[in-house]
C-alpha cells in the first residue's frame, strides 16, 4: 500500500495524520471550557435558568471532547520515541521540561477539577463549583500556552547553546519560552479556538431554530455565539496580520511560498489571489493578482521590495503548492467568518436575528469552518517550516529514527483503521448530543434545568 514511500515521508504522514485528528479536539475544548465558565458565571449572577440549561447542555459535549483530546494527544507523544528519536535526543533538554510543565500544571489542573465541574454542583456548592469550572478553563489555556511555546521555539529557536554532542541545551528559559514568535502564535491559536467553538455553538443553535425549536435557551445560545463571532473574527484577522509580519521577519521563505512569490519583486510585490503553482517552472500559472498589494500588506508600502524564493536554495524551499492553498483556505474562511458576524450584527440591529432563515442556514454550513481553518493554519505553519524540524538548525531528514519504511507504514495503517473507528464513533456520539434540543425537546437526558428554563424564563426578545 505504501510502496515507494521512504521512512521519512511515512513518518511525516503519520505525524500529520495524528496531529490533524488531535488538534480539532483541543481547539474545541479550549473555547468550550471558557464558554462553560461564562455560562456558569452568568447563571450565578442573574439566576436566569437559560444559562444553567445551556451549561448542562454543553458540559456533556465538553466531557466527550476533552476525553477524545486526551486519548489522541497521548498517542502522539509515543511517535517522538518511535519515529523521531534523533529529534527527541537533540531537543530533549529544552522541549522535555516544557512538555512536562504542560502535564504537571495544565493537564493536572484540568483533570483535577473536571469531575467537580461535571458532577459537583449539588455536592460542593455553587462557589466551589464555579471555581472548579474556572480552573478547567484556565487549565485549557495553560495547556495551549505550553504547547505553543514548544512549537514556537521550533519555529524561532532562542535562548540555547548547542553542546558537543549536538544537543540543544537551555541557556535562558525566558528567551526559550517567550521566543520571538510565541506571543503571536498563542494569540492566533486561542482566538482560533474561540472562533471554532463559536461557530459550532452557532451552527447547533441555528439547526434547532430551523427545525422550529425556537425556545429561549436556543435563542440565547444563538445570540451569545453570534456576539462572540462579531468580537473575535476581526481580532483574529488583526492577529493573523501581526503574525504574518513576524513570520516575514524570521521565516521569509515561508511567506514567499504562502504568497506564491517565486521571483523577487524589487519595486512592489503583487497580491496573488488565485492561481495554480507550477513548481517545475517556478511560477504561478493563471494568476489573478492585485499589483503591489502584497508589499502594502507586508511592508506597508506599495513600492517596498519583497524577496522571493529565487533567494532561497532549492534544498531549503518549502513545498509551495501545499502552502499556497492551505494559506488561502485559512484566510478565505476567516473573512467568511467575519461576513457571518457582520450579517448577524445587521439582523440584530434590525430586530430580526432569529427570523432570518438564510443567516441560520449560513451558520449551519459554517459550523465546521473553524476546524477546517485550524487545520489549514497548522498545515501552513508546519509545512512552511520544512525542510527543518528546528528552523534553520535541524533538518527533518536528520531527525528521523533509524527505522525501516515498512514498519512505519504498518503503524500508519493501524492508526488509520483505529482512529476512524474510535474517533468516528466519538464524533457520531457528539453529533447525537448536539441533535438533542436545548429547550428540553429532542429527548434530552437532563430535563431538570432545561424544563425550568422553558417554563420559567421570559421569552427572549428578537434582536437580543
Amino acid at each position: 500500500m505504501f510502496d515507494g514511500f521512504t521512512a521519512e515521508t511515512l513518518a511525516r504522514i503519520q505525524f500529520a495524520f495524528t496531529i490533524s485528528f488531535h488538534i480539532i479536539f483541543p481547539a474545541f475544548s479550549i473555547g468550550l471550557a471558557s464558554f462553560l465558565a461564562l455560562l456558569n458565571a452568568m447563571w450565578l449572577k442573574t439566576r436566569d435558568h437559560t444559562y444553567l440549561a445551556l451549561f448542562d447542555y454543553w458540559k456533556r459535549i465538553f466531557a466527550v471532547v476533552f476525553g477524545m483530546g486526551v486519548v489522541s494527544g497521548i498517542v502522539m507523544s509515543y511517535q517522538f520515541g518511535t519515529n523521531w528519536a534523533v529529534f527527541s535526543d537533540k531537543t530533549g533538554p529544552i522541549l522535555g521540561p516544557m512538555m512536562a510543565y504542560e502535564v504537571m500544571s495544565a493537564f493536572f489542573l484540568e483533570a483535577g477539577f473536571l469531575g467537580i465541574m461535571l458532577f459537583g454542583r449539588e455536592r460542593v456548592g455553587n462557589g466551589l463549583h464555579m471555581f472548579a469550572t474556572l480552573m478547567v478553563a484556565i487549565g485549557t489555556l495553560m495547556s495551549a500556552t505550553w504547547i505553543l511555546a514548544v512549537n514556537s521555539w521550533m519555529q524561532t529557536p532562542a535562548g540555547f547553546v548547542i553542546g558537543d554532542n549536538g544537543q540543544f541545551l537551555p541557556q535562558d528559559w525566558w528567551q526559550i519560552v517567550f521566543n520571538p514568535s510565541f506571543p503571536y502564535r498563542l494569540t492566533h491559536m486561542v482566538l482560533a479556538a474561540y472562533l471554532t467553538t463559536s461557530f459550532v455553538v452557532a451552527g447547533v443553535a441555528a439547526w434547532h431554530l430551523l427545525r422550529g425549536r425556537d425556545g429561549p435557551v436556543t435563542r440565547r445560545m444563538f445570540s451569545m455565539a453570534m456576539w462572540m463571532i462579531v468580537i473575535t473574527a476581526p481580532l483574529q484577522i488583526f492577529a493573523g496580520d501581526s503574525h504574518g509580519l513576524n513570520t516575514l521577519e524570521y521565516q521569509p521563505a515561508k511567506i514567499s511560498a504562502m504568497e506564491g512569490h517565486y521571483q523577487s519583486h524589487p519595486d512592489g510585490a503583487p497580491l496573488i489571489l488565485f492561481g495554480i503553482p507550477n513548481p517545475a517552472e517556478k511560477r504561478i500559472d493563471y494568476a489573478v493578482e492585485i499589483p503591489k498589494l502584497s508589499s502594502l500588506i507586508l511592508k506597508h508600502s506599495l513600492n517596498a521590495p519583497l524577496d522571493g524564493l529565487d533567494k532561497v536554495p532549492d534544498d531549503e524551499e518549502p513545498p509551495v503548492t501545499v502552502l499556497f492553498w492551505s494559506f488561502r483556505i485559512m484566510v478565505g474562511l476567516g473573512f467568511a467568518m467575519l461576513g457571518v458576524g457582520l450579517w448577524s450584527l445587521w439582523r440584530r440591529w434590525q430586530g430580526n436575528l432569529y427570523g432570518d432563515h438564510w443567516l441560520q442556514r449560513a451558520a449551519v454550513m459554517m459550523g465546521p469552518a473553524g476546524f477546517v481553518a485550524v487545520l489549514a493554519g497548522w498545515i501552513t505553519t508546519e509545512v512552511g517550516r520544512q525542510p527543518y524540524t528546528v528552523y534553520g538548525l535541524l533538518r527533518t531528514s536528520e531527525s528521523l529514527s533509524p527505522i525501516a519504511a515498512p514498519a512505519v507504514g504498518a503503524s500508519l495503517l493501524a492508526f488509520i483503521i483505529v482512529y476512524f473507528f474510535v474517533f468516528g464513533a466519538g464524533t457520531f456520539y457528539i453529533l447525537r448530543l448536539m441533535a438533542k434540543g436545548a429547550d428540553g425537546d429532542g429527548n434530552t437526558h437532563d430535563k431538570g434545568p432545561l424544563r425550568v428554563a422553558v417554563m420559567e424564563s421570559v421569552k427572549a426578545q428578537p434582536g437580543e
